[in-house]
């Protein structure tokens, strides 16, 4: 009797362990404590027999180590996450977006199309092809798979927002701080805050963009990007300290330091 016992309470016993294996890589990311992350996540998917939990664990891996700046590791995870799930429309979307920010925008739309094909209703995959498109000067086919996404998901507020900041992009400043203070008007949010005072930055509007940039941050102190826009108003305003503090607050917050890099050569000491 006591024989049949043992399988039962050994499997419970590694459950348990799994459990608080996966609750520990849980807290380590919502702390943007990523090296702890990446060595939890890394753990998990080498011990894990099941593909699609196995491809969810790459998948963080592969988001933590993007934080840590280990981008080519971060490749191999993404890769990995394909490989034990194909069917992972999160991981298209996550590589997608890395190799559109290393520059390879070519990749980028291969692996958004192929995510398209598992799901084509994944709000990720449209929001990273409008940006790139955007770049390349496509504005109609930015606009297009802006206001596909709002057929699906009317509420989506990066789709709204993205529609704003086209025309911030282009130029239409005053078209871009109409749409904001309309979207401010129905939904205070800190995205759209943030993403006001960078119209008003982009304005010359400086005091107007830091009041917002406060408010953004009042209503979510660990929202990264606001820091991200008060540092530009301060380098523009003669304050690089500031500004580089700034900085630093939104790379402890989770912001790939990387993306910065051009803004950190301000930072260093001569």
């Amino acid at each position: 009797m006591k024989k049949k016992l043992l399988l039962p309470a050994s499997l419970f016993v590694l459950f348990h362990l799994h459990a608080q294996d996966k609750k520990l890589a849980e807290e380590c990311f919502k702390k943007a404590d990523y090296k702890c992350a990446e060595e939890q996540y890394a753990r998990l998917a080498e011990k894990e027999q099941i593909q699609k939990y196995q491809s969810e664990y790459y998948d963080y891996l592969g988001m933590a180590q993007r934080r840590l700046g280990k981008t080519a590791l971060a490749f191999k995870s993404y890769e990995s996450a394909l490989k034990a799930n194909p069917m992972s429309v999160s991981v298209y979307a996550n590589i997608a977006s890395l190799h559109s920010q290393k520059g390879n925008k070519v990749k980028a739309l291969e692996y958004i199309q192929k995510g398209l094909q598992v799901d084509d209703k994944n709000a990720d995959l449209y929001l990273t092809r409008s940006k790139i498109y955007d770049g390349q000067g496509k504005k109609d086919f930015a606009i297009k798979d802006l206001n596909q996404i709002l057929t699906f998901a009317p509420d989506n507020i990066y789709a709204k927002t993205g529609l704003a900041n086209l025309k911030k992009n282009n130029g239409d400043l005053d078209g871009a701080l109409k749409d904001y203070n309309q979207l401010i008007a129905e939904k205070p949010e800190s995205l759209l805050y943030n993403g006001r005072a960078d119209v008003y930055f982009k304005m010359k509007k400086y005091k107007e963009s830091l009041a917002d940039i406060n408010k953004a941050v009042s209503i979510d102190p660990k929202f990264a990007q606001s820091y991200i826009t008060k540092a530009f108003v301060l380098f523009d305003t003669a304050k690089p300290k500031e500004a580089c503090e700034n900085l630093d607050k939104a790379v402890a917050l989770g912001y790939e330091k990387a993306v910065l890099a051009e803004y950190y050569t301000k930072c260093i000491k001569k």
